[in-house]
């Protein structure tokens, strides 16, 4: 703990001097190439379920990324390198099911072979692109090593569409898990066709280990398939939309799939995952004399093969928001909404109907995250306050299992050659999950420097405590600084 402290203390004295003496907005280059560097570092806090010691500790990670990139009439290339580091990873915290990984420090401790400390460096980002095809202007071609984030293929001119898309509609369902301390990238090629009125973006890949394991270099055995063609219209009421299609081949051998049945069943499945995702988004501001209101609606659905069984599922989020003509200082924003991802009612039906998350960044829709899309219901309020270089934000949430019948699930997607990626702990025939409640800050000091902290509680439901015994409530809080040069 103290050496966390140590290095976090370190990191903070030098943001103090960034901020006290400035820095040249000059760019560093070593020819042409641009050079840039980022430091994320986090101290974290958890409290697991029960209240046991083995679920109460605190851990820092840390993720330096630096790397060139030059961008020309015709060519941009680049090449980036990360370096995580975690430091007091508690080993404890991993145990037998079903009570498992007692939260995000569980999972970076058994990713990493039990080890108390990590570390490694490895190639985030090499790739190139080719602009303007053919003469044809917003025409490009991306291969290498890259990173993608659905949903994220086309920002809107309007800053309130421009916000609901990166924290409400992106990275549902392939993202970078960027709020983990290592992430994850795609190997492939991205196709993309930009006019003054529609966007079309294709992506093939195969995503990278990473996540909670240090290392990230090779390879899953899993390929993916994307395509979106998103637009943007309206004078009177800004709008925003986009249709995708999204295709999943996991053909890893030895790896038990996590669903809802019996174990032996599993461990007998050996057929691959053939997945398509189907669906889109709509997003429109609509002024008002009191305030603009912001209406969101996201849906997907799935068919194809689960090992042995078929898949049948969906998920829909839906959403409002509205921002009062008032207090003009603060700007507030009040939003609220359900989101739901089916379940699997019958386990010995061959259809598994349980909404399969695929390989996104679930935090940024389950803030303690404890849970995802998987088999959930999300009823949801919260209020942002936007203060001059601060953003505050508070929710709450009231969380319920979409099917009794179906696992509890956590996780966001194959990470490791031989993990799943999702883990599933037993409903007991019980639906509620528990409530979320929440505040978050984030401090822009200068353009350079910026400082978060976010506190979560949830006081678990009847799932929960048919598991864990003691005190069922979960606490995470964590502190972070960012920066970027």
């Amino acid at each position: 703990m103290r050496r966390a402290l140590s290095f976090m203390c370190a990191f903070g004295m030098s943001a103090s001097l960034v901020g006290a003496q400035g820095v040249d907005a000059t760019p560093i280059k070593i020819g042409d190439a641009v050079v840039s560097s980022s430091l994320r570092s986090r101290m974290y806090s958890w409290n697991w379920f029960g209240d046991t010691p083995n679920g109460d500790y605190t851990y820092s990670g840390s993720l330096l990324r630096f790397g060139l990139a030059e961008s020309r009439q015709r060519l941009d290339w680049q090449v980036e390198f990360a370096v995580p580091a975690l430091v007091d990873m508690p080993v404890s915290a991993v145990m037998p099911a079903p009570l498992g990984q007692l939260g995000l420090g569980g999972s970076y401790a058994a990713a990493n072979s039990g080890s108390t400390n990590s570390s490694s460096i490895f190639l985030k980002q090499g790739n190139f692109r080719i602009k303007n095809i053919g003469g044809v202007v917003g025409q490009s071609f991306k291969a290498g090593r890259m990173e993608f984030i659905d949903g994220a293929e086309v920002t809107p001119a309007h800053s309130t569409l421009a916000s609901l898309k990166r924290d409400r509609i992106a990275q549902r369902l392939l993202a970078n898990f960027g709020f983990s301390d290592v992430q994850r990238s795609l190997d492939g090629a991205q196709y993309v066709l930009s006019t003054a009125k529609l966007n079309v973006t294709a992506v093939a890949a195969r995503p990278t280990e990473g996540v909670f394991q240090v290392s990230g270099w090779d390879e899953l055995k899993i390929n993916v398939f994307y395509g979106s063609i998103t637009g943007e219209h309206g004078k009177y009421a800004a709008t925003d939309w986009r249709v995708f299609a999204l295709g999943y081949n996991d053909y890893r051998s030895g790896v038990v799939k996590t669903d809802n049945r019996v174990a032996a069943l599993r461990n007998a499945d050996v057929s691959n995952i053939n997945i398509g995702t189907y669906g889109g988004h709509i997003l429109q501001i609509v002024p008002t004399a009191s305030g603009p209101v912001d209406l969101l609606f996201w849906g997907a659905l799935q068919n194809g093969s689960w090992g042995t069984q078929t898949q049948r599922a969906g998920a829909f989020a839906a959403e409002a928001g509205w921002q009062p003509a008032v207090l003009k200082t603060i700007r507030p924003w009040i939003r609220g909404g359900y989101d739901f991802g089916s379940g699997d009612h019958d386990a010995a039906d061959g259809t598994h109907s349980t909404f399969f998350q695929v390989l996104p960044t679930p935090r940024i829709y389950a803030r303690t995250p404890f849970y995802n899309m998987m088999n959930t219901k999300d009823a949801f309020a919260e209020l942002i306050l936007r203060p001059k270089r601060v953003t505050v934000r508070s929710d709450i949430h009231s969380l319920r299992l979409a099917d009794a019948n179906d696992l509890w699930y956590t996780g966001g997607g194959a990470f490791q050659g031989t993990t799943f990626g999702y883990t599933g702990r037993p409903s007991n025939g019980q639906s509620t999950l528990g409530t979320l409640y929440d505040v978050s800050a984030d401090l822009t000091l200068t353009t350079h420097v910026g400082v978060s902290g976010y506190v979560g509680y949830a006081a678990g439901g009847l799932v929960t405590q048919a598991i864990y015994s003691g005190g069922n409530a979960v606490h995470l809080s964590f502190f972070e600084l960012n920066l970027k040069f």
